[in-house]
């Protein structure tokens, strides 16, 4: 347990999803005062949330909201000591068929969320980039001066946000950090990524659909990703930067494939499915992290193999395929 965090009150914008389900139980385990921020439906959803032991759901504050209303964030930020902004219209598919709708939530979501921090003096927010910013790499490994290309209408509105927070900083001394999370997975994570997409498919069927097979990326594993955030949110001087979360190893999804199918006990055939291949000057190609700045100002080092954390999402969603539409493409 981590004393920093007792007796904190903390919002998590994106609380109900697969990274913020996970950051809202360490900040509990930490003894932090959680306050999480969901997007309302009428089915009143608490998404990944509601994976909480009953113990710890019990002790979270829930808000329903729309991060492009700025009044519901004010609210939710009020009282706040440190704010976790990872709310967001992730999927890049959808980007593709709504553009409008992510740039807005994106955008404007996190421009609420700035102006509610400084308006009420919050000691720390920690602003959640994400590596499709740095599109292709143009050199490996990819550091934190890596030029940002929008190679998708998401990765351009995420690197909007970045800027808006960067400027904030700047203008008004806002004490923010920026953390970029290289493709984080394990338990929970829905088929939108990629690992459990082979994963469902390979315990379930016989064929695995999978788009372009060459890519590389650098997997990291949830609870390391969890860790950096905790990091970015507690230590002091680091104001203004932006640290990457990654491991500094890639995989091809090919290979990554192989790999899993191996620990599963089982071979498939793996079929291209042209629905999930990207606009081909929109496929990012290699993506793999220098972690060294992370390191070295954060203390922050993955503690997880690609092994281990697959393993351990494998045995996971072995025991809860009935969460799954296996062989869906969820985007």
């Amino acid at each position: 347990m981590n004393s920093f965090w007792n007796g904190k009150q903390v919002l998590v914008t994106g609380a109900g999803g697969f990274i913020g389900s996970h950051l809202v139980e360490s900040l509990l385990f930490n003894g932090a005062k959680v306050r999480a921020f969901v997007r309302y439906t009428s089915r009143n959803d608490l998404g990944l949330l509601k994976l909480l032991s009953r113990e710890d759901l019990s002790e979270v504050e829930i808000i329903a909201g729309d991060l492009r209303d700025e009044h519901a964030v004010n609210n939710a930020v009020k009282e706040c000591d440190v704010v976790f902004h990872l709310g967001a219209l992730i999927s890049i598919p959808y980007s593709y068929f709504h553009p409008a709708e992510v740039a807005s939530a994106n955008f404007m979501g996190t421009l609420n969320i700035l102006m509610a921090c400084r308006e009420h003096g919050v000691k720390r927010l920690v602003h959640t980039s994400t590596s499709e910013v740095y599109g292709t790499a143009r050199q490996v490994p990819i550091n934190e001066s890596h030029p940002l290309q929008g190679q998708s209408p998401y990765s351009a509105s995420k690197i909007g946000a970045d800027k808006l927070v960067e400027s904030f900083f700047c203008s008004y001394n806002l004490p923010v950090v920026t953390v970029r999370p290289f493709n984080t997975f394990g338990p929970r994570q829905s088929t939108r990524a990629v690992i459990p997409t082979i994963i469902t498919q390979t315990l379930a069927g016989d064929v695995v659909k999978l788009g372009n097979l060459t890519t590389t990326r650098d997997f990291t594993f949830v609870a390391d990703t969890v860790y950096g955030f905790l990091r970015a949110g507690e230590v002091q001087d680091v104001e203004g930067q932006v640290f990457n979360l990654g491991t500094g190893e890639e995989i091809s999804i090919g290979a990554l494939a192989d790999k899993i199918m191996q620990k599963a006990g089982k071979s498939v055939h793996i079929s291209e499915d042209s629905d999930r291949l990207r606009p081909e000057a929109s496929e990012v190609m290699r993506l793999l992290s220098d972690n060294s700045l992370a390191v070295q100002q954060l203390g922050w080092r993955p503690e997880f193999t690609l092994d281990q954390g697959l393993d351990l999402t494998i045995a996971w969603v072995r025991d809860n395929l009935d969460l799954y539409r296996v062989g869906t493409y969820e985007f």
